[in-house]
């Protein structure tokens, strides 16, 4: 260090004379050997000493690591030996080779070939043209799969021209030959045609005989087929059951009785209802589970039953509540019947395939409708115009719209992927509204075949009932979840109201109709365990339930006059009046 600080100052000054700068430059060496001799030397080791104590790891006893092949990762980075390893371990006795064997697929071991699609188009292309392609897992082989190789190995592909061997057909251009000449329709030579190999001889007589027997069945399955159509048909009848058909003024059945203690008029309406409690009557005289009851419009002084007895029914509500009319004019259970405004008509929708246009009170058939289809519900339009014409929904997805003047059907409404279940008119009969088997809502304007508002989520279920509120704003729906859907229709909408849902009976499969109260503060619902279910229109609050028949109450009704009179019928084939 000293000699570099005087090589430095012997650089750095240019006024000393070179003699005096080495003089200085022996003295700065002799300074600092003297100074390096008094310091104690440093000892240089030799080898390097490891304090850590020395370990065994298990990769010093097992010489690797183990790749377990079951699970879907490896948290360390093997090496070459470690990954082609062999497997370790016991194998299991039971397996045989081919359980045993390596599989990524429930057939086997798939190993994955990259192929681009122009070539795998390509040889597909070839394979059916030409019926041979290059095989894939050799693509640097020249290797053909297929009958006719020697197409492809001549250059024949899709993408070329390939001279190909065309037919030859039988010629005979002798115009003169009228009877022989083939022109250039005549068939091909190698073409094989029905006449060559049509059979001659007793091999023609038995299939003469085959097919003979085989038209004759046909004939006799058609035969059949009609006969059974006109068994549908069913001479209509009808047995009245009083003597006393008209009161001391005249007047038939079909006039409310006025000494019941009942305001018959139109305007009056019932101020509270209250909850029925006991059973005041029971109607008997169906043989069969009852499908459907009506009660008369406006008073609900007569009740109209179906059954699936093929009759239809017509009791008295009040007084003796006798059996009046039988209407006998089905082949089979009639499902729906519905009333005309005034209650003079009313149509029975059976499954026969008919539906019936009855008077009421001579229980005459006046006309019958069929399209051959099973209706399973009817409507007439509530309109006083238009009460000649009725709705029916059948299970060809149809709604179809008669008029019984001329027996036609004048308009279908055919949007529905599944059978119509109910019709329910709504907004002043302007628009009404269909549910089906296809777990759908939709609203129809009248006479537009077209539904403007399609309802459907895939938490829905099927709703096969529905009934209106008697102020007109409110649908309510029964639906096989177990719940009782209402939909607000007020202003030309239909929308539904999440609050207003109604639980705790189960219909999970059956039709049952529910009811309101005519003040509208009670909801009335049947269910498949033969029990009746009233809840509070308000607060969707469950009130009553009790036992009323031994099987599914598939229909309740509320006397429109009466603050707790209920009627309810079953498949037992009962009707009963509660209070």
């Amino acid at each position: 260090m000293a000699t570099l600080a005087a090589l430095g100052a012997y650089k750095g000054s240019d006024s000393e004379s070179d003699e005096e700068n080495l003089n200085c430059a022996k003295q700065a060496d002799a300074l600092a050997h003297m100074t390096s001799t008094k310091k104690p030397a440093s000892i240089k080791p030799s080898m390097e000493i490891v304090t850590a104590p020395t370990v065994i790891t298990k990769y010093d006893v097992h010489n690797g690591r183990s790749v377990d092949l079951t699970k879907g990762e490896i948290v360390f980075n093997p090496t070459v030996e470690e990954m082609y390893m062999p497997e370790q371990g016991p194998s299991n006795p039971l397996k045989s080779t081919q359980a045993a064997a390596e599989r990524n697929t429930l057939a086997g071991y798939a190993e994955k070939e990259h192929i681009s699609d122009f070539a795998f188009e390509t040889q597909r292309r070839n394979f059916h043209s030409y019926g041979t392609a290059i095989d894939p897992s050799k693509p640097f082989v020249t290797s053909y799969h297929g009958i006719d190789q020697k197409a492809v190995e001549q250059g024949g592909s899709v993408w070329m021209n390939v001279k190909r061997k065309k037919r030859k057909r039988v010629k005979n251009d002798d115009a003169g030959d009228i009877e022989g000449w083939k022109g250039p329709w005549a068939k091909y030579k190698d073409e094989k045609s029905m006449e060559d190999t049509n059979p001659a001889g007793e091999v023609r007589e038995e299939l003469d005989d085959i097919l003979g027997k085989i038209r004759k069945r046909q004939q006799r399955s058609n035969r059949s087929k009609a006969n059974d159509d006109d068994d549908d048909v069913v001479m209509e009848k009808t047995q009245l059951h009083i003597n006393d058909p008209n009161d001391y003024l005249g007047r038939n059945y079909l006039h409310p009785p006025m000494d019941q203690g009942v305001n018959w008029k139109e305007t009056h309406t019932v101020e509270r209802c209250y909850l029925p409690k006991k059973l005041i009557h029971t109607f008997k005289g169906h043989q069969k589970g009852v499908t459907n009851i009506q009660l008369f419009p406006g008073t609900g002084h007569l009740l109209l039953s179906a059954s699936m007895d093929n009759k239809l029914k017509l009791w008295e509500t009040y007084g003796k509540r006798r059996l009046l009319r039988t209407y006998d004019g089905h082949s089979k259970g009639v499902r729906q019947t519905d009333m005309t405004l005034k209650g003079e008509n009313f149509i029975s929708a059976s499954y026969d395939r008919f539906i019936k246009y009855w008077d009421t009170e001579t229980g005459k058939c006046i006309s019958k409708f069929t399209n051959r289809k099973i209706p399973y519900v009817v409507k007439f339009n509530p309109d006083p115009d238009k009460q000649h014409i009725f709705l029916a929904g059948c299970n060809d997805k149809k709604v179809s719209a008669w008029d019984i003047r001329s027996g036609n059907i004048v308009q279908e409404y055919d949007r529905h992927l599944n059978p119509i279940n109910s019709i329910t008119f709504i907004d002043d009969n302007k628009r009404f509204v269909t549910t089906s088997d296809d777990k759908s809502i939709r609203v129809w304007e009248w006479d537009i075949p077209v539904d403007f508002k399609y309802i459907a989520d895939p938490g829905m279920h099927s709703m096969p009932a529905a009934v209106k509120s008697p102020d007109n704003r409110f649908v309510c729906l029964q639906s096989l979840d177990n719940t009782i859907q209402t939909y607000d229709c007020t202003g030309g909408k239909f929308r539904p109201k999440r609050k207003k849902i109604f639980k705790g009976h189960l219909v999970a499969g059956y039709a049952c109709v529910p009811t309101f109260s005519p003040d509208m503060s009670y909801l009335c619902s049947g269910d498949g365990q033969g029990k009746v279910h009233i809840w509070d229109w308000k607060t969707t609050r469950l009130y009553s339930k009790f036992k009323a028949h031994d099987e599914v109450v598939i229909c309740t009704t509320w006397l429109p006059k009466e603050p707790s009179k209920l009627v309810t019928c079953s498949w037992d084939g009962t009707i009963k009046l509660w209070d």
